[in-house]
């Protein structure tokens, strides 16, 4: 079962807060001493050391300065951002709109071979049109009152799937069968994305999988995940995306997806589900 998606975030953090502590110490130091010689609170060294507030990057090279350790201070003030990047509200990443943040994947796509992705509530953002596209984002930059550039996100997004057919690419996609029921969009644009799924089954690079809703349930339904080479996996909160890379956390990730493939249909048995789903649109 895979453990709190923030825990790699919150690990990190206090991998951090005890370098902090030891260098503290290593100066003969106690907290309370450290905060007067800084002029800080009492209360804001024992909160940085217990893993409460993350320090900001001039609270590193303070504490690094005055404990004599500033060769430190730009390693820690690397794994601080490390840390804070590994949980991100939604809010921050669009806050200029969802443009950036489409194209700022594109890197890590280029250069993952294996993909795994799993989606319980929309059709993964690899395999959308762009009436889909639009219909979804148009949703989320209303819900999260974000700027409008839908019409550039959908054109990025749709630009980033190019790695479907371009360079040496795996990509191991499952659904639940309730994302062919949702309607996102009009009709027209819900058949069209139903089709959409149909023909990119037929690519090599691609197994499509749908975990009927007749299956017998032995792994529950879970958040949105993609597992990038066994090395990375973004989760999809309502209010954040979280960044997995702690290598026990990815592994139970990756069970997780062996355990949900287990429950789908392929090939004939999945196309039969999704034609079905695009007969109710009716």
């Amino acid at each position: 079962m895979p453990v709190s998606p923030s825990s790699s975030a919150q690990a990190a953090r206090q991998a951090l807060a005890s370098r902090l502590r030891e260098i503290c110490k290593d100066a003969g130091l106690t907290g309370r001493e450290l905060a007067v010689q800084a002029g800080w609170h009492p209360s804001k060294t024992s909160r940085i050391i217990n893993g409460k507030t993350p320090p900001s990057d001039e609270d590193i090279r303070v504490w690094c300065r005055l404990c004599g350790a500033e060769d430190q201070a730009a390693d820690l003030i690397a794994a601080s951002r490390t840390a804070d990047s590994m949980y991100v509200e939604w809010r921050r990443l669009q806050r200029t709109g969802l443009t950036q943040l489409q194209e700022s994947r594109v890197p890590l796509y280029e250069r993952t071979r294996l993909f795994r992705v799993y989606c319980s509530n929309v059709v993964p953002g690899l395999l959308q049109t762009d009436a889909y596209a639009a219909a979804l984002l148009s949703r989320i930059a209303s819900f999260h009152g974000t700027p409008d550039d839908v019409a550039e996100a959908v054109e990025a997004r749709m630009a980033r799937s190019h790695v479907l057919r371009d360079g040496n690419h795996r990509f191991a996609v499952l659904i639940e069968e309730s994302i062919l029921r949702y309607r996102v969009g009009d009709s027209e644009a819900m058949a069209g994305q139903l089709g959409y799924l149909l023909a990119v089954m037929s690519l090599p690079s691609v197994s499509l999988g749908v975990i009927p809703f007749s299956e017998g349930r032995r792994m529950w339904t879970l958040e949105a995940f993609n597992v990038f080479d066994d090395k990375r996996v973004h989760v999809e909160l309502l209010t954040a995306a979280v960044t997995v890379t702690t290598p026990t956390e990815v592994a139970q990730y990756v069970k997780a997806f062996a355990d949900l493939a287990a429950l789908a249909v392929y090939g004939a048995p999945a196309r039969a589900l999704i034609t079905s789903a695009i007969d109710a649109l009716g």
